[in-house]
């Protein structure tokens, strides 16, 4: 079924400052996500929520859905501008508004609802992992399940994990590594803690910056971009999840 994407309007909650190679090669993270998920006829507002940016709380009703990126910050902080977004992110939940939460943002948005997040015991999560789809589940529309794989390969990048869901929450998938890869609340609440929106020289270039930063080791890096160079993401079927969600009704 085709999608009018006229005059949809969505909030870009962004959690990270631009990397200089994010600016030079794709001019921010913003236009990464709207690439992403957006689709000709929409307006995409961008929020820069680390930098204290957000929507006037009077005015999310106008929304039809928002997105928090990753984040080199930790979900279970409590920075000022971390808790204002778990407030926020309340209310949304309460307006039964589509939030869709990338890596850093689907911990936050476990943490707002009621679950727990916190450092992950298995250590940095990097590279391209396979993520399983939980059998017999719910029908999500957004998953499309007739034409579903059982698992798909996605860009992981972090060392933080949910640890338990909020209460009505449902696991929806996970991984070798994490118990949580995807859960979800009702039609309204979807959170990924990999990258949908990552390509792979996004994450080339995170590596050479964790590297130089001694945040990981050579011998790891290396194997890294090795794997990179014989596994792919399956960025098509994951935007396409993304968008199914956040339009409401899934793509044929």
């Amino acid at each position: 079924m085709a999608i009018n994407s006229e005059g949809r309007r969505y909030a870009l909650l962004q959690a990270a400052k631009d990397s200089d190679y994010v600016k030079k090669v794709y001019g921010g993270y913003y236009n990464v996500y709207v690439e992403a998920f957006g689709e000709v006829g929409e307006r995409w507002d961008l929020f820069r929520v680390c930098e204290q940016e957000f929507p006037d709380f009077n005015e999310l009703h106008k929304y039809d859905g928002f997105v928090i990126t990753g984040s080199s910050n930790d979900a279970f902080g409590n920075d000022y501008w971390i808790l204002k977004l778990c407030f926020m992110l309340q209310i949304l939940d309460a307006m039964e508004k589509k939030v869709l939460g990338i890596c850093f943002g689907h911990q936050v948005l476990c943490r707002a609802l009621g679950g727990r997040v916190g450092r992950s015991n298995a250590g940095w999560d990097i590279g391209i992992r396979q993520v399983h789809f939980v059998k017999d589940l719910v029908p999500y529309s957004y998953l499309n399940q007739h034409e579903m794989p059982a698992s798909l390969n996605i860009v992981e990048l972090h060392q933080d994990e949910v640890y338990e869901i909020p209460l009505g929450a449902e696991v929806i998938a996970s991984s070798n590594k994490i118990g949580v890869e995807m859960f979800a609340v009702g039609d309204h609440i979807l959170g990924i803690q990999g990258h949908p929106e990552f390509t792979k020289d996004i994450l080339l270039n995170l590596i050479d910056r964790f590297l130089n930063m001694d945040v990981i080791k050579e011998e790891f890096a290396e194997d890294l971009k090795l794997q990179l160079q014989i596994a792919e993401p399956d960025k098509k079927c994951w935007r396409k999840i993304c968008r199914n969600f956040l339009k409401g009704t899934c793509i044929g």
